[in-house]
């Protein structure tokens, strides 16, 4: 089935957004969700008691394992061999593609069945698995559903986020040949009954992974489904995509991270199943693949490091809360975004591993830069500074928007003067009369219509602080005149001491 991603319809963040924000279903669904997500994550922070001391646990096992990520991949990759797991590396999509195709040939496969994997999305591996006329499909709910929709995922979790039961019950539908109720048990059901028996066919189980250990070469894996584990159990061959990046040191740094993730994932205390796969089936084990293989890819990973802007994008852990608590990802969803990664990440990731800058230099704007998606980081990634730099980059490239410059340069030239500021603000004053209805500002025109076509502008005020400060002071100086003597010599130290840089007292 081939997925249509959302870039190649050649449309740029402002014309996807737009396209969504007139979607109200899509908002409305997204919204629902991403806020149920949030309210979860928080409630799970505060029970754990100590949240921020952890988040910065996490943060610094990232920061040591990627700043020494030579040493930890290597020793992951010989623990892994010694396990019996056939390692090989792909320096980008194009050879990480070739590498699955050539184990799936080697294996004589006809059908491939996989669990979640954000890397296979990122590689395309499903529309190059079916051109080589091998029957793929995803296990996890949420992509089977997208990948019978056609489409890619829209959140890095909840890949179906944007749909609702009347659709899901509408596509599984078409696929079962007949109406299925809107049922939500009916419908797992069907799914359930349709996947067990491809597990049980096929000729490759395909997984991600959360995390590779290197000190004993294995992987986890955390779903809810169970899928993964059935897809890395009943296939004679397994195959794990790997980012590189996914590596921590030990068993002992897995606790923390199995602390942060399922919480701030989905607000788990932990997920209903996590998986520690540490090679093929030995003699002794009731279950397992016959071969196995890891494919760690790079595919731009590595150009981060050592780069001072971009290199704790390696972090990232992929749980997903930077998007749920993006404003801007809640409006518009994530195929607005038009790459494999949305939200937040995506918004930096996305340019971060692509080498064409122009085709992706309009991403970073999908941002208000509050900061929320660095508070919901549980391993403090600042990918609002990292936003900024990019539109930077975008700007010192050559290739802003040519009357945004202008305005700035303008505005900057208003404000760097009082007089003139206070002349502008004059003039805004009595130009608005035109426009103003009930102290909004509705027009629709210009440089306004973008703003309010979903939001009202405020209207300036009557008078502004510096129009108003006269009055004031002479109000507070009346103030100062009734005070108790003691309070107004404390108040004056007070202010004495902030204007030398002094001590604040309380």
């Amino acid at each position: 089935m081939t997925v249509v991603h959302s870039h190649s319809m050649n449309q740029k963040v402002k014309k996807r957004a737009e396209l969504a924000l007139n979607n109200d279903f899509l908002r409305n669904a997204v919204r629902f969700t991403t806020e149920r997500l949030r309210n979860g994550k928080q409630v799970a922070s505060e029970q754990h008691g100590n949240w921020e001391e952890w988040r910065e646990r996490g943060r610094q096992i990232r920061l040591h394992t990627i700043a020494h990520l030579d040493y930890y991949l290597n020793l992951f990759v010989e623990n892994a061999r010694a396990n019996g797991v056939h390692i090989h590396f792909a320096d980008t999509a194009a050879d990480a593609v070739r590498i699955t195709l050539d184990i799936a040939a080697h294996s004589q496969a006809r059908s491939v069945v996989k669990s979640k994997s954000m890397v296979s999305e990122e590689l395309h591996l499903n529309q190059a698995l079916e051109g080589a006329d091998i029957e793929t499909i995803e296990s996890d709910l949420g992509e089977y559903i997208i990948q019978l929709a056609g489409e890619p995922p829209s959140h890095i979790v909840i890949p179906a986020i944007h749909k609702n039961r009347f659709q899901i019950a509408e596509l599984l539908s078409q696929e079962a040949g007949e109406k299925l109720s809107a049922d939500t048990t009916i419908l797992a059901g069907f799914v359930r009954k349709k996947l067990r028996e491809k597990f049980l066919e096929a000729d490759i189980g395909m997984t991600g992974c959360n995390f590779a250990i290197a000190e004993t070469g294995s992987m986890v894996l955390f779903e809810n489904e169970g899928n993964a584990r059935m897809v890395s159990t009943l296939p004679k061959t397994q195959i794990t995509l790997m980012g590189m990046e996914r590596i921590i040191p030990s068993w002992t740094d897995l606790e923390v991270m199995a602390t942060l993730l399922p919480r701030s994932a989905t607000g788990q205390k932990l997920t209903m199943y996590m998986s520690g796969i540490s090679g093929p089936r030995r003699s002794q084990d009731a279950d397992g693949p016959d071969e196995m293989h890891i494919i760690i890819v790079d595919n731009g990973r590595s150009l981060q490091l050592g780069n001072p802007e971009f290199q704790e994008l390696l972090n990232c852990i992929r749980c997903g809360a930077c998007l749920n608590a993006c404003p801007v990802y809640r409006h518009i969803g994530g195929h607005a975004y038009g790459g494999t990664y949305s939200g937040p990440i995506g918004a930096v990731l996305t340019p971060a591993l692509h080498s064409n800058i122009e085709e992706w230099n309009d991403i970073a704007s999908a941002s208000s830069l509050c900061g929320a998606c660095y508070e919901a980081c549980p391993v403090k990634i600042p990918l609002h500074d990292m936003l900024v730099y990019l539109r930077r980059r975008k700007v010192e490239a050559g290739q802003g928007d040519k009357l945004e410059t202008a305005g700035m340069k303008g505005f900057a030239t208003v404000v760097s003067n009082s007089k003139r500021f206070a002349v502008a603000i004059r003039l805004g004053q009595i130009a608005q009369k035109a426009i103003v209805r009930k102290g909004e500002i509705t027009l629709k025109l210009g440089p306004l219509k973008g703003w309010n076509t979903y939001r009202v502008a405020p209207s300036l005020a009557k008078k502004s602080f510096r129009q108003q400060w006269n009055t004031l002071e002479h109000k507070l100086e009346q103030e100062r005149n009734v005070m108790q003597p003691d309070v107004l010599s404390r108040m004056e130290k007070i202010l004495a001491d902030r204007s030398k840089g002094g001590t604040q007292h309380e």
